[in-house]
C-alpha cells in the first residue's frame, strides 16, 4: 500500500512538472477573472432592460468549461501530429471562411462572420489564426536547410488567401494579428532579413493601394486611424473610445471597486464585455489592478517562450512562437485600443473578451503549448 502510494506521489509530481503549472494557473486566473468582468460590465445594462442580469455570466461559463475541455484535449493530444494535419486544417479553415461568406453565413452589425448553431454562434476567423499558425510552422520545419526567397511567395500567397477572405467579412482585426503571426514566425524560423524587409514594404504598399482605390471602407478607415488625429474624427467613430477612456480615468488608483462605477454600471461604454473590457478592468479595479492583469499576461508570455526554448525540434518552437505572438500582439492592440493609443480593430482582449469562439481558441493555443512543454521535458 505504501509503495503504490509513493508510486502515484512520484508520478503525480513529474505530471506536475512536465504540464507547467505556472502557465496553466495563469491561463485559469485570466479566464476565471474574464467571467467576473463580463459580469460586471453587463448586470447593470441587462437589469436597466428588464432582462435576465445572469445572461452573459452563464454562457461565458459554459464557453469556459468548454473551451477548459478544448485545453485539455489538446494538452493530452502530441503536438507532433498536427505536423500531419496541417493541409487539412488548411483546407477546412479555407472552406469554412468561404461557407461563412456565403448564404449560410449570419450577417449582423456590417459583418458576417459567423455560423449560427442554435443558441451559439461560431466563428471561423477566430480559428483560423491557430490553423495559420499550424500551417506555417509545418512548412517551415519541413525547410531544416534553410528559407529562401521562393519559400517567402510560397508562404505569403499560402497566408495571403485566408487573411483576405477574413478582410472580405469585415474582420480587419484577425486579419492584422494572422499578418503579425506571419512576420514573427518568419523570423524565428529564419528568414533572412532583407527578405522580411521587402515583405514589410510590401505590406505597407497594399495597404496603402487599399485605402486609396476604395477597398476598405471608409468607415474602417477613421477607426483605424482615428488615434493618430482624434479631433479630426467623427464622433460615432471616437465615441466608444472616449468612454473607454473616461471609465480607466474614473478607476484612478485603487479604482472604484467591483460592481462599482458609473461608466460601466450605466453601461456609457458600448459592447464593453467584448472590445473594451479593459475599460471595465480599469474603472473597477484602478492602475493597481490593471497592472496586476497586465503582469498576469507577462507571466503567460514569459512561460510561452521558456518553453519555445525546451522545444526539441523546429515545429515545437515554431508553435509556441506563434502563439506567443497571437497573444502579445491581442493584448497590446486591445489595451492601447482602450486608451487611445492604438488604432480601433476589434480585438478580443484574450480570455477575457466575451465570446466562445474567441476563448475556444485561445485555450486550444495554450493546450498546445503544454504538449510542447510536456513532450519536450519526458
Amino acid at each position: 500500500m505504501t509503495y503504490a502510494t509513493d508510486t502515484l506521489a512520484t508520478r503525480s509530481r513529474h505530471m506536475s512538472a512536465r504540464i507547467d503549472p505556472i502557465l496553466l494557473v495563469t491561463t485559469l486566473v485570466l479566464a476565471l477573472t474574464g467571467i467576473v468582468m463580463i459580469y460586471s460590465a453587463t448586470k447593470g445594462k441587462l437589469a436597466l432592460a428588464g432582462e435576465d442580469p445572469h445572461y452573459y455570466l452563464k454562457r461565458q461559463v459554459t464557453f469556459f468549461l468548454l473551451s477548459l475541455a478544448v485545453l485539455v484535449v489538446a494538452s493530452l493530444f502530441d503536438y507532433r501530429r498536427w505536423e500531419q494535419m496541417a493541409t487539412i486544417l488548411y483546407v477546412g479553415i479555407v472552406v469554412a471562411l468561404l461557407a461563412v461568406l456565403s448564404p449560410i453565413g449570419s450577417h449582423a452589425l456590417g459583418s458576417q462572420r459567423w455560423f449560427s448553431l442554435g443558441p451559439l454562434q461560431l466563428q471561423p476567423s477566430q480559428f483560423a489564426t491557430l490553423v495559420l499558425i499550424i500551417a506555417i510552422a509545418t512548412y517551415c520545419a519541413r525547410r531544416p536547410e534553410g528559407l529562401e526567397f521562393r519559400d517567402l511567395v510560397r508562404m505569403v500567397l499560402m497566408a495571403g488567401f485566408p487573411i483576405l477572405l477574413i478582410i472580405k467579412q469585415p474582420d480587419l482585426g484577425t486579419a492584422i494579428v494572422c499578418t503579425v503571426i506571419l512576420l514573427v514566425m518568419l523570423g524565428v524560423a529564419g528568414m533572412p532579413g532583407r527578405y522580411l524587409l521587402l515583405l514589410v514594404v510590401s505590406a505597407v504598399i497594399v495597404i496603402f493601394l487599399a485605402l486609396n482605390l476604395g477597398l476598405v471602407k471608409h468607415y474602417q478607415i477613421q477607426r483605424l486611424t482615428s488615434f493618430i488625429s482624434p479631433n479630426s474624427a467623427s464622433v460615432n467613430v471616437t465615441y466608444n473610445v472616449n468612454q473607454a477612456k473616461t471609465a480607466i480615468a474614473h478607476g484612478g488608483i485603487f479604482g472604484q471597486g467591483l460592481f462599482k462605477g458609473a461608466q460601466t454600471n450605466l453601461a456609457y461604454v458600448p459592447e464593453q464585455q467584448t472590445d473594451f473590457i479593459f475599460s471595465a478592468v480599469g474603472e473597477q479595479l484602478g492602475f493597481v489592478g490593471a497592472g496586476v492583469l497586465l503582469v498576469l499576461y507577462g507571466i503567460l508570455a514569459w512561460r510561452i517562450l521558456h518553453i519555445a526554448q525546451l522545444a526539441k525540434d523546429a515545429f515545437g518552437r515554431l508553435l509556441c512562437s506563434g502563439v506567443f505572438a497571437m497573444l502579445v500582439f491581442s493584448v497590446f492592440e486591445n489595451v492601447g485600443m482602450n486608451m487611445g493609443i492604438m488604432p480601433v480593430a476589434g480585438i478580443p482582449l484574450p480570455f477575457l473578451s466575451y465570446g466562445g469562439s474567441a476563448m475556444i481558441g485561445f485555450m486550444a493555443a495554450i493546450g498546445i503549448v503544454i504538449s510542447v512543454h510536456y513532450r519536450s521535458t519526458r
